[in-house]
């Protein structure tokens, strides 16, 4: 109505020509409004037009400078690992063991956070506007109209109210601070892997039972010493006035949990270096390995725990065995995920021919034990445990499958991926004592950790001790005893444990604690290693291979034989029956199963079964099954295992003739090849 008034006014004021001037002037006013309109329009447009490019502009040079800043991040990490490469050369070349390479990583990481933090500062950003709105929740995706165009903003964290002003420098704090899920799914699977895939099975199993106890007792225990003793600890902070937040006994019980994951990378890397005795090396290593898988598993359950009512950290009976369910539910899960993952493996590199593709096989063999964390994770299991037996069913099943070039590949791919994961995560470590920026240090609480972890590894390793020792022959002796409380150091687990979950008061305090908990363990006990072997007297120079060596047969014997007695029905099961279903290994299946299975047999029997006469050697063989305890017996004769050579036939020790009803004429040729001629 506007315009069309606008139009009419020059028309009260007359205008000379009448009535018919007056129609012939009525479309050229017409014409100059739309004129005039279309040219306001234009203006409008083009000035929106600009705007619109400049914004796009400032985004591209936005997105760019991020760009620059992400790979100037990922740099400093790459040098930091490159920096602690030459450094370890440096020290494996002067012979130096007072500082492990994963110490050396930390104090390159403090360093670079120190550095990071007080000794760069980046200028503040006029595009930046701090605009103060209160809501009521921090949702982690918020929306903002702006002249109605929809912005999208993604929660990145909390700001203390004094950093306000340092928005800029907290954004760079930021970049390098990384999502605790990159631990989980990227750098953690390829450590935990390696560690079962590496595993010195001989050794292992020996030592299963005492292993076992201390990684699942010893760790349940730890937890438990250590949760009691930090809760008396809290509880003295809020009589002092020393606790600004929320701390229950749930909270103790998790610390508890992610400090009992022990991580003795310095201590082992040394004993593998130094060569020290045997027996030591696979109890502390089999317990670091089980240790980390439990420790896990625990700390969910305890997350898990959920009390009827409206307290949810109160004692209740119904909740705890619900936890202790969820526990075994847990652990049972993602062990037969992680050992179903190898079968597939096996039965693919079996029944096919990839090994004519080493390159196939490798990247295949690769991808199937990645995936299985993964697996585990989205099924809500845990990825730790099920990665850890999969490397072990890969390394007892699989291995053999693969061609002499894939074996070489696998076996140095994960070593490099563990050896760079590893370093990365302890030069984190150094680096997020500067850069994260929600610690909360209480020296009231940090004295108390100190105390309770200590406390905590005693209870676990010398009760246990004890009581192993009643039922072994070969004693744990005193000074392996102080040499396994010397070595629970804490390391990659429990950090990836604390820093997965900082969102609370309580959580910052534990993850902060557990930071310090790590870098002294590491330097101090790390560093003395060497220097407690010596004064423990604990035998160095050790070869695996030739440890039996001067040892009288009787006594080789009886050691043997108290390894073997739990596992013998395994062995014979797994060497008769899973080695040749899940190999080229091994006795064929028609010669194991009975006459009635005949064609399965020879579905499943590969043709090399049949054609490798020279089996593939089994490494649990000479442990699990002792030497000249099993004979093979048909009528008058006899055949020791130690009289039949290994080099001929090692799964003859597991051969029990009498239950597979062969024939003495028929296989006459049998017993020829096996039993030497006298002459």
């Amino acid at each position: 109505m506007a315009p069309r008034g606008w139009r009419r006014a020059p028309l009260r004021r007359g205008v000379a020509g009448g009535p018919r001037a007056h129609r012939l002037m009525r479309p050229l006013w017409l014409l100059l409004a739309v004129g005039v309109f279309d040219w306001a329009g234009a203006s409008d447009g083009g000035g929106g037009a600009a705007r619109a490019m400049d914004e796009e502009i400032v985004s591209e040079k936005q997105a760019e400078e991020s760009h620059r800043q992400d790979s100037a991040n990922l740099l400093i990490f790459i040098l930091l690992l490159t920096l602690t490469i030459l450094t370890i050369w440096l020290f494996k070349h002067r012979r130096a063991r007072f500082l492990h390479e994963t110490g050396l990583a930390m104090i390159y990481g403090l360093l670079v956070g120190l550095v990071l933090r007080y000794g760069i500062h980046v200028p503040s950003d006029v595009n930046n506007v701090t605009l103060s709105c209160e809501v009521q929740s921090s949702p982690t995706t918020l929306l903002v109209n702006v002249s109605g165009k929809f912005y999208e903003y993604t929660l990145k964290g909390e700001i203390s109210s004094h950093e306000l002003n340092n928005v800029q420098d907290n954004e760079m704090l930021r970049k390098v601070t990384f999502d605790p899920e990159v631990f989980f799914n990227i750098l953690l699977p390829p450590i935990i892997f390696y560690a079962g895939y590496s595993l010195k099975r001989r050794h292992f199993f020996r030592n299963l039972g005492s292993i076992l106890a201390y990684a699942f007792l010893g760790t349940a225990i730890s937890c438990f010493v250590i949760g009691s003793i930090m809760y008396g600890c809290v509880t003295l902070m809020k009589v002092t006035g020393q606790l600004a937040g929320d701390f229950y006994f749930t909270d103790c019980l998790l610390f508890g949990a992610i400090v009992s994951a022990t991580d003795p990378v310095t201590v082992l890397a040394i004993f593998h270096e130094l060569q020290v005795d045997v027996e030591l090396y696979a109890l502390l290593f089999g317990e670091s390995v089980l240790n980390d898988a439990v420790a896990i598993v625990l700390s969910s359950s305890i997350v898990a725990y959920q009390p009827a009512g409206d307290n949810s950290h109160t004692f209740d009976v119904t909740a705890m065995f619900k936890s202790i369910g969820i526990f075994l539910g847990i652990f049972s899960g993602s062990f037969a995920m992680g050992a179903a993952t190898g079968v597939v493996t096996s039965y693919v590199t079996k029944f096919t021919k990839l090994r004519e593709f080493q390159l196939l096989e490798t990247g295949l063999f690769f991808l199937m034990s990645w995936s299985t964390f993964l697996l585990a994770e989205a099924w809500g299991f845990t990825g730790v445990v099920a990665v850890l037996f999969c490397g072990i069913t890969q390394a007892h099943y699989t291995y053999n499958n693969l061609s002499t070039e894939s074996q070489h590949r696998t076996k140095q791919l994960f070593e490099l991926l563990n050896f760079l994961a590893e370093n990365f995560i302890f030069s984190y470590m150094g680096l997020t004592l500067f850069t994260f920026q929600n610690h909360v240090f209480n020296p009231t609480f940090v004295v108390g950790a100190f105390v309770a972890i200590f406390l905590g590894r005693a209870a676990n390793i010398y009760p246990l001790s004890l009581l192993l020792n009643l039922g072994r022959r070969s004693k744990i002796g005193s000074n392996f005893q102080h040499m396994m409380m010397f070595a629970g150091l804490r390391g990659a687990m429990a950090f990836a444990l604390a820093i997965r979950d900082t969102a609370t008061y309580a959580r910052q305090m534990m993850f902060s604690t557990t930071l310090l908990i790590v870098f002294f363990t590491v330097w101090v006990f790390g560093g003395g290693t060497t220097a407690m072997l010596s004064c423990l007297h604990i035998r160095v120079g050790v070869d695996s291979d030739q440890e039996h060596l001067g040892v009288p047969e009787n006594e080789r014997r009886t050691t043997k034989a108290e390894s073997a007695w739990l596992f013998r029905m395994w062995y014979n099961f797994d060497h008769n029956y899973l080695k040749p279903l899940l190999t080229h290994s091994g006795p064929p299946l028609t010669t194991t199963l009975p006459a009635c299975c005949g064609p399965i047999a020879r579905c499943l029997t590969s043709p090399q079964a049949y054609e490798n006469q020279e089996q593939l050697k089994d490494d649990d063989s000479d442990l699990i099954l002792n030497d000249g305890d099993i004979s093979l017996t048909y009528g008058d004769s006899t055949v020791n295992t130690e009289s039949a050579t290994s080099s001929k036939m090692p799964w003859i020790g597991s051969l029990h003739l009498e239950t597979m009803n062969w024939s003495f004429e028929e296989h006459a040729w049998f017993f020829q090849w096996m039993i030497p001629n006298p002459r």
